[in-house]
């Protein structure tokens, strides 16, 4: 009998471990507005903002791969004093609060922040509650996640390649373009669509650094966040099964790359 319980325990554990993550999606499931999905999704203020949703997350992600593929590179290559520091400081977004990491924006790059009131001098651009500032806000919350990813492979990858490359002649440059990207690039594409997931879903930075402007920086997370607080569920439904959809078929995809094939 004890052997028995002591099998059953996990078993028990583990369907808590289902139940606590299923049970809240499922009842999302139950209560979303399905006879009227299609024109809840097609109102001005939603098609707004999932279009303002798709548009900064993409930005976002390009921002991303321009500023944390090399950095990942950098990282994973180079030994300099302080990497460790480096490394933890730029993945330190992962574990932030967003809200807090929302308020170090805003002292950044804010109209009177270090670099904010530089920017606004030189340029006249000022970040905080603009498109742009929804950007900034969705990169510093989701390039960790392709850093980490990217810094991984390019340290696991096998170099003979690049050094054979290199003993043909080859530059730098042309060997990370031919050799180096080409190996890495089914984590990168793994990391990027983890970063895309994660900039599309960002709510607590988004709202503190740039506001809920409708059209400006009201994304699809911020509007679902109005539309419950104003009672109107069905949008908020609607919206929340598209950004559920989306980060369901994220997983799925990098399912077999975390796991292998079972």
């Amino acid at each position: 009998m004890p052997r028995r319980l002591l099998g059953l325990g996990p078993a028990i554990l583990a369907a808590g471990a289902v139940g606590l993550i299923v049970l809240p999606l499922a009842s999302l499931l139950q209560r979303a507005p399905w006879s009227s999905l299609a024109a809840d999704l097609r109102a001005d203020d939603a098609a707004r903002a999932l279009r303002l949703s798709l548009v900064t997350s993409l930005a976002s992600l390009a921002l991303s791969i321009a500023l944390g593929v090399p950095l990942a590179w950098v990282l994973a290559r180079r030994s300099f004093p302080g990497r460790s520091l480096v490394r933890a400081l730029v993945t330190l977004p992962m574990v932030l609060p967003p809200v807090v990491g929302g308020i170090a924006l805003l002292y950044a790059f804010g109209r009177q922040g270090l670099a904010g009131r530089i920017l606004f001098d030189l340029t006249g651009w000022r970040l905080v509650f603009s498109t742009s500032g929804v950007i900034v806000a969705q990169t510093f919350v989701a390039m960790p996640f392709l850093i980490v990813t990217a810094e991984a492979a390019f340290g696991s990858i096998d170099r003979r390649g690049e050094e054979a490359a290199a003993t043909l002649g080859a530059s730098p440059a042309y060997r990370f373009r031919r050799v180096t990207l080409p190996a890495v690039a089914p984590a990168l594409a793994a990391g990027a669509a983890l970063t895309w997931a994660r900039a599309l879903g960002e709510f607590g930075a988004t709202i503190t650094f740039a506001g809920n402007l409708p059209g400006t920086t009201q994304t699809t997370p911020l509007l679902v966040y109005l539309d419950i607080e104003s009672g109107r569920e069905g949008t908020a439904l609607a919206l929340s099964l598209v950004l559920l959809g989306v980060s369901l078929a994220v997983l799925i995809g990098l399912r077999d790359r975390w796991l292998g094939n079972p």
